[in-house]
């Protein structure tokens, strides 16, 4: 179907595959799952040898979602190109594929990519989306949500900009006339679960609710203050402590540890004096993110992404960096 393109995010730990019209980049049905691409991977090594291939076990995974999207959707999907952005074209993903370098151009002309030809098993043409590497960080998905930042955002060529991408792996992304010149990595998330289920901290600590109470708010914007005036490695026996003399509950607790994490990381962003701060953050985050924003003084400088523009940003990416393709293909048999 020409206006139709199929996308899919396929994460570390998650698994998101939308049938899309891209006339308007609007998301038709959408499949969710937790097999990531690492679940996968250890799945395929459980086999021990039962599939030639490791692509070929995720081709098969990749196919039993294609049936769910059909039921769901009520199209018959045989023939929509597929576009894959996130860790599938990592070493434990289904292709590796090498990194893009930097600089590298927002509206993502130079993105790496791999095709994949459709066959009587999988009859759907498959764009594999690499990521981007520097001289010290990598990253795979940011890319495309970055492209797809750029369009939505209508960024100024002339205007510095430097995106924060909260997650596991949160991403600082500098941009600087409508280039990536530098992006830098923080392992926020993974410390802040590791912390929290599996050091001496675990029974100091619980998740908190959605909806935060004003006492767990104070408690993570205390974290976010104390991240900035002592080493973070002194200040996190302090969550034990804090436990141990009934200062506050676990959840706040647990909170206090998320802003000595986040502030750790925010306050980094103290030092770039240049260029505008660009939130982007999902729901889970996006509250913590932006208090820790406000907290740290750098509210007037920072532009904040809504959640619902972040989501739509990896759909914008795909279809754009899949257009891209396609005319340069057509550039080369013409």
């Amino acid at each position: 179907m020409k206006n139709y393109l199929i996308g899919c995010d396929w994460g570390t730990t998650s698994f998101r595959l939308r049938l899309i019209e891209t006339v308007e980049n609007k998301v038709i049905s959408e499949v969710l799952s937790s097999e990531g691409v690492a679940s996968t991977f250890d799945a395929w090594k459980a086999t021990k040898g039962e599939f030639e291939t490791k692509k070929s076990f995720f081709i098969q995974r990749l196919k039993e979602q294609l049936v769910v999207l059909a039921q769901q959707s009520k199209v018959e999907l045989d023939g929509i190109e597929i576009v894959i952005s996130g860790m599938a074209s990592s070493s434990i993903g289904m292709y590796e594929v090498p990194y893009a370098t930097l600089p590298y151009d927002v509206d993502g002309a130079q993105t790496a990519v791999h095709r994949l030809e459709a066959d009587a098993y999988l009859p759907h043409d498959i764009l594999l989306i690499s990521g981007i590497r520097s001289e010290h960080d990598v990253m795979r998905g940011e890319e495309t949500q970055l492209v797809g930042l750029a369009e939505l955002l209508h960024l100024s060529e002339n205007q510095r900009y430097i995106l924060i991408l909260p997650g596991t792996h949160s991403k600082h992304l500098y941009v600087q006339n409508n280039r990536l010149i530098d992006f830098q990595t923080y392992m926020t998330g993974e410390v802040f679960s590791m912390i929290s289920h599996h050091s001496i901290l675990k029974e100091s600590v619980e998740k908190a609710s959605l909806e935060l109470s004003v006492l767990e708010i104070d408690a993570f914007k205390m974290g976010v203050r104390e991240s900035g005036a002592r080493g973070v490695l002194r200040n996190l026996f302090r969550v034990r402590t804090n436990q141990l003399f009934q200062k506050w509950t676990k959840k706040e607790n647990g909170l206090y540890l998320s802003g000595l994490l986040i502030g750790s990381e925010i306050h980094d962003l103290l030092a770039e004096t240049e260029g505008q701060l660009v939130l982007c953050s999902g729901n889970n985050l996006y509250e913590l993110y932006k208090a820790a924003v406000e907290e740290l003084g750098l509210s007037d400088r920072t532009l904040t992404v809504s959640a619902e523009m972040v989501d739509r940003a990896t759909v914008v990416g795909q279809v754009k960096i899949f257009q891209n393709q396609a005319l340069l293909l057509n550039n080369q048999t013409l």
